[in-house]
């Protein structure tokens, strides 16, 4: 039995970041044996195993066939005889194909160390092409490998229009699918994720309404980017800037899709485009089966950024029926996540990143003078039921008005 440190854990320590999580391979030795040394097995599909004390995954050498359709249409062959380096050629790419046993030595028979140097994504063999789900994995890579100059070799991304092109993609699950985009999302440029999606096809595939935005023109006054698709992957590069949850990340993905059902003879004009991107922001959080949380800024931010825009402009009893849409009495993390999105997109703009965004300021400071109204003294002269909702509004009301005359 021999036993080697792989994937992620090497490459990492090879390029000076921070390993998080180590992944090991064994080779030769069968289910058994590792059951015998007290190693806890996890996972149907092939025989992965959890180290008794540290608890880290220790995978049995495997080839993989060809065997259906999709991520999970493979059959897997462990036992004591697959070699290294036929557990290695299997894996996606060659910076992920890199072994190193208990003495640092490295094994590397398929050219990681080189692609690490050359700031390559490369795949290991044409067996890349039969699986879907390495096209989001190498995207978010490229996500998260960019700022060390990190790009996609272009015969890998020929494959990955292949698959793009193959239909295959349509076989990823809704939660395979979004378990990579929210990771993607969460990379340092994930911007580049969607570009290279877009790059391959696959973005066509799996949000053909975020594909739909590039070349569609917006006013050069407001965006200077004038490109809507460019806009969106400037706002994505803001959200990472700033660290911004997924919440807003996603919602910032989504929130001008209404621009791409904009007759082309309005252009460069997007009318009531908030409205109209409801009706596609909707279906897309449910055919990717989003999270609540995300699904729901998402449908918020879309219908009300330009609102988020407008705030200094806005009546007080306009800011009011904003401030309750949000229900920012009870969750005012959620309206704090909606002005974050705003100024994320007043930001996406090409030359002007750098500009004030008073309009945050004023937003949550809106939300803190309602918030700060008080109940009991409305309670005390005797209102309640719907009467006593109608008194709470008038106060809070005033409590605006106040608010924007101190402010102006």
């Amino acid at each position: 039995m021999q036993i080697y440190k792989v994937g992620g854990a090497v490459r990492d320590r090879l390029l000076g970041r921070t390993v998080s999580e180590v992944d090991w391979v064994v080779v030769g030795a069968c289910a058994e044996q590792m059951l015998e040394l007290g190693y806890r097995p996890v996972g149907a599909d092939f025989p992965v195993f959890l180290h008794p004390q540290t608890g880290e995954e220790y995978a049995l050498a495997r080839t993989e066939r060809k065997s259906g359709r999709g991520y999970g249409g493979f059959t897997f062959h462990a036992s004591p005889d697959v070699s290294l380096e036929d557990d290695l050629i299997r894996r996606d790419l060659t910076i992920n194909a890199i072994a190193e046993d208990d003495h640092g030595t490295l094994y590397d028979p398929y050219g990681g160390q080189q692609d690490l140097a050359a700031r390559l994504l490369r795949h290991v063999s044409p067996a890349f092409a039969e699986d879907p789900l390495r096209v989001l994995r190498v995207a978010r890579f490229a996500a998260r490998y960019a700022p060390l100059g990190f790009s996609v070799a272009p015969e890998t991304l020929a494959l990955m229009r292949q698959l793009a092109e193959s239909g295959e993609l349509s076989d990823l699950t809704p939660e395979r699918s979004w378990k990579e985009i929210s990771r993607a999302l969460m990379e340092p440029r994930p911007d580049v994720f969607v570009q290279v999606l877009r790059d391959c096809g696959a973005l066509a595939v799996l949000l053909p309404e975020v594909d739909a935005l590039f070349g569609v023109p917006q006013p050069e006054a407001h965006h200077p980017e004038i490109d809507t698709g460019v806009h969106v992957l400037a706002v994505l590069r803001q959200c990472a800037e700033h660290e911004q949850p997924l919440t807003v990340r996603w919602a910032c993905l989504l929130h001008d899709v209404g621009k791409g059902l904009t007759p082309t003879d309005e252009w460069p004009r997007h009318i009531a485009h908030e409205h109209k991107g409801l009706r596609l922001i909707q279906p897309i959080n449910e055919r990717c089966k989003v999270p609540r949380d995300c699904a729901e800024l998402a449908l918020l931010v879309g219908e009300f950024h330009t609102h988020g825009h407008r705030a200094l402009e806005l009546r007080p009893s306009t800011l009011l029926e904003l401030l309750q849409r949000f229900d920012v009495f009870r969750r005012p993390q959620r309206f704090a996540e909606f002005v974050a999105a705003c100024e994320m997109d007043a930001r996406g703009r090409h030359g002007l990143e750098q500009r004030e965004y008073p309009q945050a300021a004023y937003l949550l400071g809106a939300g803190e003078a309602t918030r700060q109204v008080p109940v009991k003294p409305l309670l005390e002269k005797g209102f309640k039921g719907a009467e006593l909702g109608e008194a709470l509004n008038r106060e809070r009301l005033q409590a605006l008005k106040a608010y924007k005359e101190q402010y102006a």
